[in-house]
């Protein structure tokens, strides 16, 4: 009897995990849901030519804004783990928690982009250490300066449509943090 009772308890304890497995995949696909780019279509996009939506023909300038929107988007979300946990100022933590949600999510749209053009992107590092909440919101605003630039350069000049459409869209939440870091900043001595 004590063992029908304990491969009962086993049998309830797999459907449990099974459940909270599907559960969070769904969460997971709903929160960050793929990208209809249209990459992955045979036929030319409208007004685009073959080229331009075949997998895997980006041009190196496009290859080298990927990786380096991945280096650049992976570093920030984890120095904004670090600054959410670490920081001494309430609006450098929120600063941190802001750049974790923002940049994770645009970090998910870029590997999308890679996958469908068969890009591989490089894996994170682990975040530097800074001295001060100051020194962290320093590097912040240079740091987006930097992007934003870069960002716009590739909005502006990309050959692969879907690429220029993530580089708009992120580069206008990438303004946003700068404005963000500069005020946070502006507060700290």
């Amino acid at each position: 009897m004590k063992k029908h009772v304990t491969i009962f308890r086993l049998a309830i304890l797999a459907a449990a995990i099974g459940t909270v497995c599907l559960a969070t995949t769904s969460y997971a696909l709903n929160a960050y849901p793929p990208l209809r780019t249209g990459a992955n279509q045979d036929s030319p996009k409208k007004g685009g030519s073959p080229a331009s939506s075949a997998k895997g023909k980006l041009s190196s300038a496009d290859k080298t804004f990927m990786m380096n929107a991945a280096k650049g988007g992976m570093m920030e979300v984890e120095m904004g783990k670090v600054a959410a946990q670490n920081a001494q100022n309430a609006d450098v933590k929120k600063f941190g928690n802001r750049m974790v949600t923002d940049h994770s999510k645009a970090n998910s749209e870029l590997m999308a982009l890679a996958k469908e053009e068969g890009v591989s992107l490089p894996g994170g590092k682990s975040p530097g250490k800074w001295k001060s909440d100051k020194d962290y919101m320093d590097m912040m605003v240079k740091d987006h300066e930097k992007d934003l630039a870069e960002f716009q350069k590739e909005a502006k000049n990309g050959t692969d449509p879907d690429l220029k459409k993530f580089a708009e869209k992120t580069s206008q939440v990438i303004s946003k943090h700068l404005q963000m870091a500069k005020e946070t900043q502006g507060k700290l001595k």
